[in-house]
């Protein structure tokens, strides 16, 4: 009777490590990494406001947004930019346009403002360079099936900077990534 207790503990206990292994295999794999599980996505970020008051004369070109296991990403296209980007990132009670004072409404259980130092205009010729428009969703952004993101507005491009308002379901912990020329702003799934 005891060998056979034992005999079944081993088998559960090798099931289990085999189970294991192949979380581990799949992560490495990429082929686990949409699970989302809570487990895999510890993060440290904090909801505090983020800024950099660095500014460049580059204009603002695109905007995208994707998924990802643990948050949702925004990026922020400023070719040709060099050196440090500026910003300001934060949660508001509201979104209002910067400029006029305007509130423009925001989907979602918190809102995000984000302020990035590159204008969506060619200063010099006040052609467009980001075609977006004031209290609109952000043109070429589709939400559908992210899990933190809930919708978009453009703000302005006011005095050298551009304004984005970012619905979110509920104030989550954010970070502020440079990458070269892009500017990332991802946004937790979870705390």
């Amino acid at each position: 009777m005891r060998r056979s207790g034992a005999a079944a503990a081993v088998v559960v206990l090798a099931a289990a490590g085999l189970l294991g292994t192949a979380g581990t295999a799949g992560a490495a794999t990429g082929t686990a990494a949409m699970s989302g599980s809570a487990t895999n996505c510890s993060v440290t970020w904090g909801s505090k406001a983020k800024s950099a008051m660095n500014a460049t004369s580059a204009r603002l070109k695109n905007i995208t947004t994707s998924g990802n296991a643990c948050y949702d990403r925004m990026v922020f296209d400023i070719s040709g930019a060099r050196g440090k980007l500026g910003y300001h990132v934060g949660y508001v009670d509201a979104f209002h346009q910067d400029g006029s004072g305007e509130r423009i409404p925001v989907k979602g259980g918190a809102i995000l403002e984000i302020f990035v130092s590159a204008p969506s205009h060619d200063p010099a010729t006040g052609r467009q360079t980001y075609a977006a428009e004031a209290g609109k969703s952000l043109p070429g952004v589709n939400l559908s099936g992210y899990r933190t993101f809930k919708d978009t507005k453009f703000g302005a491009s006011f005095e050298g900077q551009t304004q984005v308002g970012l619905g979110v379901r509920a104030k989550l912990p954010f970070r502020v990534l440079q990458s070269g020329d892009t500017l990332i702003v991802d946004v937790a799934h979870t705390w």
